[in-house]
């Protein structure tokens, strides 16, 4: 079993990278493989609505996004993890999410998780945003860690904060391994008041 933690942060070793760091460790102990995938420094361009991806099934856009997607897809277990700027996730992050739209129902039955850290206003919208990312893909989500920092490291003060993000690393892990998986047939669209 793999879990991913995969930072939208566009720092290599900010608060950000602390916390998923720290559900790495507890996913360990429960005995998964993990790996954190920092999109600092990656060129990863926006996607440009061609919708080409629905009939090739692949982006046609050729950038570091092809190496996100291989983790997305080996992976049993996704935490993503985000710093909050302007009050919601990354820019960086908006674009990763955007990107997946290539790849259809492909992280169905994934179990997803979610590390923010703000220093104000902002963690609510960026939990949320990603919690409904995961659904309208049919992923199992597990809990949240919604922290504050507002300086380098700060997280590591919280100490339960860091005992909560062990746990839900560990978590994931129980959940991938309790083997649930979406009914055959579903959709991950969602539909809104325009629809017949």
């Amino acid at each position: 079993m793999k879990i991913l933690g995969l930072s939208f942060s566009p720092r290599k070793d900010g608060n950000t990278v602390v916390l998923l760091n720290e559900a790495l460790s507890g996913a360990r102990q429960e005995g998964a493989e993990t790996e954190l995938y920092s999109i600092a420094g990656k060129d990863i361009k926006p996607c440009d609505g061609c919708w080409g991806c629905r009939k090739a099934g692949v982006c046609h856009i050729k950038d570091d996004m092809q190496e996100i997607y291989e983790k997305l897809l080996e992976a049993d277990g996704i935490i993503f993890g985000t710093p909050v700027y302007f009050y919601n996730m990354t820019g960086q992050g908006k674009t990763v999410i955007d990107r997946t739209i290539a790849l259809g129902g492909k992280l169905a039955n994934k179990v997803g998780g979610v590390v923010a850290v703000a220093g104000s206003f902002g963690l609510v919208d960026a939990v949320k945003d990603l919690y409904f990312y995961m659904i309208t893909r049919r992923m199992l989500p597990a809990s949240f860690i919604a922290a504050y920092g507002g300086g380098k490291g700060d997280v590591k003060d919280l100490e339960k904060c860091m005992k909560a993000t062990k746990e839900l690393g560990k978590e994931m892990v129980k959940i991938a391994a309790s083997g649930f998986k979406y009914p055959e047939g579903g959709t991950h669209i969602a539909y809104g008041t325009h629809t017949r």
